[in-house]
């Protein structure tokens, strides 16, 4: 590793990301940005091949920049770090581009050894992270695919904005596809969220692979 970007907008936290960076790849160079028009510029100005990507900043969310990185730097080596160890910002983050997921409340030696292991091939997630993604999988596994019951009660147009939702498009962008205001769409999200019980897109994105929509 040569050259990283660390974005986060909090100071205490961009140092210690900064250290733990510097401790796991030695001689490496380190940018930092605590926003994320600032991270899209510096993306213009250097070649990444690490970062380090908080999700939730100021002017929005962080999944922008790994979107924009893993296309301009297909192979780099983009690892969220952050608090949240939700579906909701998990799932989105990986779909997105991600390779690694650490949690910031770690002790900095433990995220310097995930991050250590990048080099031998291992993706850098914490434990809490690991988990979680091996429950879902476990999950699908055991409940295998959708009853026809419940794959029946979903209109087409339903089942349409589904397919959109597990590809991770933003509610007005698939009023713009389909053709409908996006008030329309996310009515179609209440019902599609009510009719299979779920409440997050990363559960949608299940949904979808296991009816065979996506």
């Amino acid at each position: 590793m040569k050259v990283a970007l660390i974005l986060e907008d909090m100071p205490e936290s961009q140092e210690m990301l900064r250290e733990v960076a510097q401790t796991a790849f030695p001689g490496i160079r380190v940018c930092c940005a605590a926003d994320i028009a600032s991270a899209l510029n510096l993306l213009q100005k250097f070649e990444f091949d690490l970062a380090l990507i908080d999700l939730s900043l100021q002017d929005g969310d962080g999944t922008k920049v790994i979107e924009a990185m893993a296309a301009r730097f297909p192979n780099s080596v983009i690892v969220v770090a952050t608090i949240f160890d939700d579906d909701a910002h998990l799932f989105p983050a990986l779909r997105a581009g991600a390779h690694g997921y650490l949690l910031k409340d770690q002790p900095p030696e433990q995220l310097v050894n995930q991050l250590h292991g990048i080099s031998a091939g291992h993706p850098a997630l914490s434990p809490a992270i690991a988990r979680r993604l091996l429950n879902h999988f476990r999950v699908d596994q055991e409940l295998g695919s959708i009853e026809v019951a419940e794959e029946i009660s979903l209109t087409s147009r339903e089942r349409e904005v589904l397919v959109q939702l597990a590809r991770g498009v933003s509610i007005s962008e698939i009023g713009a596809l389909i053709g409908i205001s996006r008030h329309t769409v996310s009515d179609h999200v209440k019902k599609i969220y009510r009719k299979l019980n779920i409440s997050s897109r990363a559960e949608a994105a299940l949904q979808a692979r296991n009816m065979g929509l996506a």
